[in-house]
C-alpha cells in the first residue's frame, strides 16, 4: 500500500480513528492486524517471510537472555545467519550467481546454478535490519527480551515504517507499544503536518522532478550533455524528496496516535562536508552501520591505515545494502573515498583555506563549503542512478562535453523543476538558518497559523501527481 494512494487515506483515517476507540489493552492487535494489510497489499504471499524471521527472532531473543557464555553468541549468530539468509536468497542469490556465470565462463565453463524467478520482497532491507538490532541489543544487555509475541510482531512489522523505515532501535519504540496514547489534538495537528510535509515532497516535488530525470537517464544514449547533467542535479533532490517524504508521512503517521520515530533527515542538501552529509542523511541506517558494523571493526579506535579499510568497508557493504549491482557498490565505494580523503587532507585544506583568505569571509565560506559537499555527492549518484556501468561511465562522458540544451527535455518542465528545487531550497534555508524569524507558528489564529499547510494542500491538489508513483527505496 503506497502512502501516496487514495487507499492509504482511507486505512490511515479507518485504522487511527479505531485506535483511539478501542480499549488500550486491544490497540496492539489492531496495529498488528492493520500492519499485516498494509503489507500484504504489496505482494501477499510475502507475509509469510516476516512471519518466518518474527518467529525466529522472537524464540532467538529468549534464548539469548536465558543463556550464558557461548550458548548466547551462538543463538545470535543464528538469528543473524536466518536473517541475512534470507536477504541473499531474495536479494543477492541471483546477482551472485550471474557473477558467478562471468567467471566461470572466462575460465571456458558454463554455471551448473539455476536461477530463481523471485521478485524481490518490498522493505525487506529495512525490517530484516530493524529485526537484527533486536537480538543484537538482547545479546548486548541493552534490551530486555519482548515475550508478548504479539508486541514483538508489532516491533517488525509497525505499519508507518515497515517498508521503508526509520529503521528503529527496539529501545526507543517497543515500550512505546505498552504506553497508554490518549487523544491529543495538538500532537495530532501537529503529526498530519509533517505527512502534509512529506506528501508535498513527494507528489509535487520528487515525481515531477522524475519526469525529468527518467526521460534522460532511461535513454541515456539520445541525450546531450547538459540534459543529463541537469537530469543528474535534479535527481539529487528527487531522491531526497522522495525518501524524506516517506520518512515524514511515516513520522506524521505514528505521531498522531502517540508514537515518536527517530528522525531520518536534517537537510542534508545543507551539509558542509560529506561526513556531515551522512549525519543527516538517512540517519537511521547510518547510525545502525555505525553502531553494529563499524565500532565492532574498531571504528577510529585503531591503527590509521586500519582506520581508513574500516571506512570503506562499511561504505561498500552500505553500497551493496542498496542493491545487488556493481554501481551501488562503486557508488559506496566512492563515497567511502570522499570520506577517507577529507580525513587525509584537513590539514592541507586548513593551511589553503588560511592562505586564499577564504575562512574570513564565513558566509562565503560556508556557500563554498555546501557547494563542493553538493556537488561531491551529486557526482556519485550518477552511479546510484544509473541501470549499468556502462550507462554510468556514459552519463560522465557526455556530460565533460558540455555540449546541447538542457530545454530539450522541453520549456515547460524545465520551469516547474526550478520552481520546485527553489521552493526546496528555501523551505530548507529557512529552517536550517531563520527558525525562529519569519514564523506563523504561534500565531493565536488557528487559520493564519496554519495558512502555510493550507497551500501545501492546495499546491498539492493542483500540482501533484497521483499516478501511484512508487517510492524510489521500495526497491531496497
Amino acid at each position: 500500500m503506497l502512502f501516496n494512494s487514495f487507499h492509504f487515506l482511507f486505512f490511515f483515517l479507518l485504522v487511527t480513528t479505531f485506535y483511539f476507540i478501542l480499549p488500550h489493552n486491544k490497540r496492539w492487535l489492531l496495529l498488528l492486524l492493520s500492519s499485516c494489510y498494509f503489507y500484504m497489499a504489496f505482494v501477499p504471499i510475502y507475509i509469510c517471510i516476516l512471519g518466518f524471521t518474527i518467529v525466529v527472532d522472537y524464540f532467538a531473543g529468549i534464548l539469548i537472555e536465558n543463556s550464558n557464555g557461548k550458548r548466547r553468541k551462538l543463538f545470535l549468530v543464528c538469528s543473524l545467519v536466518a536473517n541475512i539468509g534470507i536477504l541473499c536468497v531474495f536479494k543477492y542469490y541471483n546477482f551472485i550467481n550471474e557473477n558467478l556465470s562471468y567467471l566461470l565462463h572466462g575460465f571456458g565453463r558454463s554455471n551448473p546454478i539455476p536461477y530463481l524467478s523471485i521478485l524481490l520482497p518490498i522493505g525487506l532491507s529495512f525490517h530484516t535490519f530493524q529485526a537484527m538490532s533486536y537480538t543484537i541489543e538482547v545479546y548486548r544487555g541493552n534490551q530486555k527480551t519482548e515475550r508478548h509475541f504479539g508486541i514483538y510482531a508489532l516491533y517488525v512489522m509497525f505499519y508507518p515504517q515497515l517498508v521503508a523505515g526509520p529503521i528503529e532501535r527496539p529501545q526507543n519504540l517497543l515500550h512505546q507499544f505498552r504506553e497508554h496514547h490518549h487523544f491529543d489534538s495538538d500532537r495530532v495537528f501537529e503529526g498530519l503536518k509533517i505527512m502534509i510535509w512529506g506528501l508535498f515532497k513527494k507528489l509535487v516535488i520528487a515525481d515531477r522532478l522524475g519526469v525529468y530525470v527518467n526521460n534522460a537517464y532511461n535513454y541515456v544514449p539520445e541525450q546531450d550533455g547538459m540534459t543529463l547533467l541537469l537530469a543528474t542535479v535534479f535527481f539529487s533532490f528527487q531522491v531526497y524528496c522522495d525518501f524524506s517524504g516517506y520518512s515524514d508521512i511515516a513520522i506524521g503517521a505514528a505521531k498522531v496516535m502517540g508514537f515518536d520515530l527517530m528522525a531520518n533527515f536534517r537537510r542534508p542538501v545543507l551539509a558542509k562536508s560529506t561526513g556531515e552529509f551522512w549525519k543527516r542523511w538517512h540517519i537511521s541506517l547510518s547510525t545502525w552501520f555505525k553502531d553494529y558494523l563499524y565500532f565492532p571493526m574498531g571504528g577510529n579506535r585503531v591503527s590509521i591505515p586500519r582506520w581508513y579499510i574500516n571506512l570503506m568497508v562499511v561504505f561498500l557493504i552500505s553500497g551493496l545494502w542498496h542493491g545487488a549491482n556493481w554501481t551501488y557498490v562503486i557508488w559506496g565505494g566512492i563515497n567511502g573515498f570522499y570520506l577517507v580523503f577529507a580525513i587525509m587532507t584537513q590539514k592541507t585544506r586548513d593551511r589553503f583555506n588560511n592562505f586564499v583568505g577564504i575562512s574570513k569571509h564565513p558566509k562565503l565560506f560556508l556557500f563554498s563549503q555546501i557547494l563542493i559537499t553538493f556537488c561531491l555527492i551529486t557526482f556519485s549518484r550518477i552511479f546510484f542512478r544509473s541501470r549499468t556501468i556502462g550507462d554510468a561511465f556514459l552519463i560522465i562522458k557526455k556530460i565533460l562535453s558540455f555540449n546541447g540544451s538542457p530545454f530539450n527535455g522541453g520549456t515547460s518542465i524545465l520551469i516547474y523543476c526550478f520552481f520546485a528545487v527553489f521552493f526546496l531550497l528555501a523551505v530548507e534555508l529557512k529552517k536550517e538558518f531563520y527558525r525562529g524569524s519569519f514564523t506563523l507558528s504561534h500565531h493565536p489564529n488557528f487559520w493564519i497559523r496554519n495558512s502555510y499547510y493550507s497551500l501545501l494542500i492546495i499546491l498539492i491538489m493542483l500540482l501533484g501527481v497521483f499516478d501511484g508513483g512508487q517510492f524510489i527505496y521500495f526497491q531496497f
